[in-house]
């Protein structure tokens, strides 16, 4: 029997004050309440960012219990501005820079651009053979080279098969279900994400979903039953999924989260998620 990691986008949201985080306290300290409940995280900061400093990765290694796992992404600078080109010595210290983390790294997410198609797959093919075999990694392709069933679809399920890495499945259906009207927030969410279609499939042994909800709740149940049943499914055979579960402006996503578990859980036995520690703070007035 496997087990399911669940997590957000992030850990720090000032906007979790009250509920999933304490309404009191620092930045410093949010890594800690977060893990508190969720034992996953995507880590999108090291797109935008880079590698953490040593100080910091150190910080983050004493707040996360042994459990939790860290989903980072590869910098932006080594899968968009140089597109996998000649970034041996940037992937080096990368990777050397997680190291107080090594024993709590999830799959790296390596998202490439929206135009890395299939012309493009010897490259990624050459970071896969590169890559350090005890460090697991999961491939999200957002071109339509990758959604149409055709020879370079098959080309790149094949290579993850072959590396025994994942392919990232990204559901954006919640989120494009309703038009964004003047809802800025949905909105901004909907110009952000790719409109992808959905493409089911565990090329390895930890599938991982990022679930794009909606604003609203009903929207969200319809997508995420079969979900559900697939994500069970695959914790019977063994397996160990990551489900990151995202909202428009990400206000929601905890409470999301904690609904979606729930789901799961009504199929397949899980550990019982923690109660939020703003909430049980808040119950104590």
């Amino acid at each position: 029997m496997g087990k399911l990691h669940l997590g957000l986008a992030m850990w720090a949201n000032g906007d979790w004050r009250g509920s999933l985080l304490a309404p009191h306290g620092g930045n410093a300290g949010m890594l800690a309440e977060y893990a508190a409940v969720f034992d996953a995280v995507e880590g999108n900061t090291t797109f935008y960012s880079g590698a953490p400093r040593a100080e910091t990765a150190a910080a983050w290694a004493q707040q996360a219990p042994s459990h939790f796992r860290f989903c980072f992404k590869l910098p932006a600078e080594l899968t968009h501005r140089r597109r996998l080109v000649g970034i041996e010595a940037e992937l080096a210290a990368f990777i050397e820079a997680l190291a107080p983390l090594h024993d709590r790294l999830g799959p790296l997410m390596i998202q490439l651009p929206r135009d890395f198609g299939g012309q493009e797959l010897p490259r990624l093919a050459a970071l896969l053979e590169a890559w350090p075999a005890d460090l697991p990694a999961a491939v999200e392709g957002r071109h339509p080279d990758f959604f149409h069933k055709g020879e370079a679809e098959r080309a790149f399920n094949r290579l993850l098969i072959s590396h025994g890495m994942e392919r990232v499945m990204l559901d954006v259906r919640p989120l494009f279900a309703t038009p964004a009207g003047e809802e800025p927030g949905l909105l901004k969410a909907q110009g952000e994400k790719p409109r992808v279609p959905l493409h089911v499939i565990s090329t390895a042994s930890s599938p991982l979903v990022r679930f794009i909800g909606h604003f609203d709740a009903a929207i969200n149940r319809q997508h995420f039953a079969p979900w559900a049943e697939r994500l069970a499914l695959w914790i019977k055979q063994g397996k160990t999924p990551f489900l990151f579960v995202h909202t428009p402006d990400n206000r929601e996503a905890p409470a999301l989260a904690r609904d979606l578990y729930a789901e799961v859980a009504r199929r397949v036995p899980l550990p019982a998620l923690a109660a939020f520690p703003g909430e049980q703070q808040v119950s104590l007035f």
